[in-house]
């Protein structure tokens, strides 16, 4: 499994205790207990770390989850969360099978900062009961319990658990600075512990009383007539384990070499994980970014870490239950409100800021909706508002420029040394092409008009970028120059199609080139290209399509005639007759 044993040995120790406060807190934030946070590292963290696609990922109870969990918990009750987490294990397995886990890189960096930051205040605000020492007040709308609890504090204020949370927290901080190796959460949970009972301080309420031993798998919880109403809570877990988990593995490859996870994979460890834990009573698990970040940290190299970490929360379980019951729930709340400062980067949020004005909106939007609404709808709040500005900005690049007809410095034929620029720029060649041994350059009387399009052709901005061209008048043909078009959908393809309509209603011929040969299928789809072809109206290259333009003027008598002669121009009325 691994070339260097103690390394892994020494990082899953170290990672073990790091994470027996935030599964401890996890769990009594959670509203199940601590004993279901122990369950959840002990039982997830195993199975994640064996079935996993990262070798240094670390999983078990997170804070996003648990602000998942909440309201499920106040409205479903504990079995209801049980039942959630089995369905959520499903569903990644089926998110596994379906190899889903590569979307992950398609979730924009604003979204990601924004969920983080809304979490952060979030698992902040949760904590706001325990740190004052009151009971939490019913609710599941994390502004107003927390405001509940400051207004209950404030008629019977409980100085004790402020002062226990507030050192741990301290502690915590002022540690990570001087010591970043040292484990200062264990430090301060053992010493605000110790604190509690030598000078018995009635104002720390314990965790209370942990079972010695995790409980017999069981199906009990499970209430099959509750599945239906369950499954959107159940997809709205699987979404945020998914996402985390994927996330987490991103970022330990980032900080590694050599380590790439296998997305697909993650998610179906994750899943066998949910589906374990809540038979052991374990609240549904996700990877946890900063127990990952410590585990790559500390030299692990391997998924023995992760089952060492697990080896000894398990240790702790069965051995040391009654010294962990009597840990101050302030000082749990303590050690989660340092994590959320911890998990706030203020240089990305400032970057973010600071980038696009889009990028922005994304960042503040995103963290809001996950701060006042709910997490997943958050997540997809920020996907649909970033992919519409995205959209917006990619349709903002189409552009129809009216060019000359026989310039030719842009080729249309794509592979060519120039194809979709020049270096010189626009040229006016004596001669309108290439084709026919380079004959005589006219400008037709002005009854030839080109039109390049550039940019996307999509449902996003076809008909405002084409509005233009629909309004031309006064001339007899029009050549649309498609070169530089860079993808063609339905949309785009019918626009361009009632653009030819309309000029065709008014007596104007449309020629096209430099159609590119995988925007065929859309242009055909629509019979757009069917149109175009008509008298031969497609053509390669743009000197072929004015080649063209003159060929049919010179048919009603304006231009230059097939042989090379100046044709007159004829009567109106033989025009109309023709």
């Amino acid at each position: 499994m691994t070339r260097a044993p103690r390394r892994d040995l020494l990082a899953g120790l170290t990672v073990a205790i790091v994470a027996l406060p935030l599964a401890l807190g996890f769990g009594v934030a959670s509203g199940l207990g601590a004993e279901a946070g122990l369950a959840t590292a002990v039982v997830a963290g195993a199975l994640a770390a064996v079935f996993g696609g990262s070798n240094l990922q670390v999983s078990g109870p997170t804070g996003a989850m648990t602000v998942v969990l909440v309201p499920i918990v106040a409205e479903y009750g504990p079995g209801g969360v049980l039942t959630v987490g089995l369905m959520a294990g499903g569903l990644l397995i089926v998110l596994a099978l379906l190899r889903a886990g590569r979307s992950m890189r398609y979730v924009p960096a604003p979204v990601v900062e924004g969920f983080t930051f809304g979490i952060a205040c979030v698992i902040a605000l949760q904590q706001i009961p325990n740190a004052l020492g009151v009971a939490a007040p019913e609710g599941d709308k994390v502004l107003v319990v927390a405001w509940r609890a400051v207004e209950e504090f404030a008629s019977d204020p409980n100085w004790t658990a402020l002062a226990i949370t507030l050192g741990v927290a301290g502690l915590m901080r002022a540690g990570a600075r001087l010591r970043p190796g040292v484990p200062f959460s264990v430090v301060a949970v053992a010493a605000a512990t110790l604190a509690a009972q030598v000078f018995r301080l009635d104002g720390a309420t314990p965790i209370g009383a942990l079972p010695a031993g995790l409980p017999a798998p069981s199906l009990g919880f499970l209430d099959l007539s509750a599945v239906g109403s369950l499954l959107a809570p159940a997809v709205a877990v699987a979404a945020l384990a998914a996402l985390e988990s994927l996330l987490s593995a991103t970022v330990a490859d980032g900080m590694t070499t050599g380590q790439k996870h296998d997305p697909d994979r993650e998610l179906f460890g994750q899943g066998i994980a949910n589906l374990a834990a809540p038979l052991f009573g374990g609240v549904p698990a996700t990877a946890a970014i900063a127990r990952t970040a410590v585990n790559v940290r500390t030299g692990a190299g391997s998924r023995l870490a992760a089952l060492t970490h697990a080896g000894v929360l398990a240790v702790i379980v069965f051995a040391a239950a009654p010294l962990v019951s009597r840990i101050p729930l302030a000082a749990l709340a303590g050690v989660l409100l340092a994590t959320a400062v911890r998990m706030v980067e203020v240089g990305a949020l400032r970057a973010m800021a600071r980038a696009t004005r889009s990028d922005a909106v994304v960042l503040v939007l995103t963290a809001v909706a996950t701060l006042v609404l709910d997490l997943v709808l958050a997540v997809v709040i920020g996907l649909a508002v970033a992919g519409a500005l995205a959209l917006r900005a990619v349709a903002a690049e189409a552009r129809v420029d009216r060019v000359d007809p026989y310039d030719d410095s842009v080729p249309d034929v794509p592979g060519s040394a120039t194809y979709g620029g020049s270096a010189t720029g626009r040229t006016n060649s004596p001669t309108y092409g290439t084709e026919g041994g380079g004959r005589e350059r006219t400008d037709a009387t002005g009854q030839v008009v080109a039109y390049r399009i550039e940019g996307p052709l999509f449902f996003a901005g076809a008909h405002r970028s084409l509005l233009e061209l629909g309004e031309i008048s006064g001339v007899r043909v029009v050549i649309l120059r498609m070169c530089r078009v860079t993808t063609v959908d339905a949309t785009g393809a019918l626009a361009l199609k009632d653009t030819v309509h309309r000029l065709n209603g008014r007596g104007i011929v449309v020629l096209a080139s430099g159609i590119r040969p995988g925007q065929r299928r859309a242009l055909e789809s629509v019979g757009a290209l069917e149109l175009l072809r008509r008298e031969g109206r497609e053509y390669a290259t743009a000197s072929e399509a004015y080649g063209g333009a003159l060929e049919r003027l010179a048919t009603v008598g304006v231009g230059p005639a097939r042989d090379g002669r100046e044709a007159s121009v004829a009567p109106a009325a033989e025009e109309a007759a023709r």
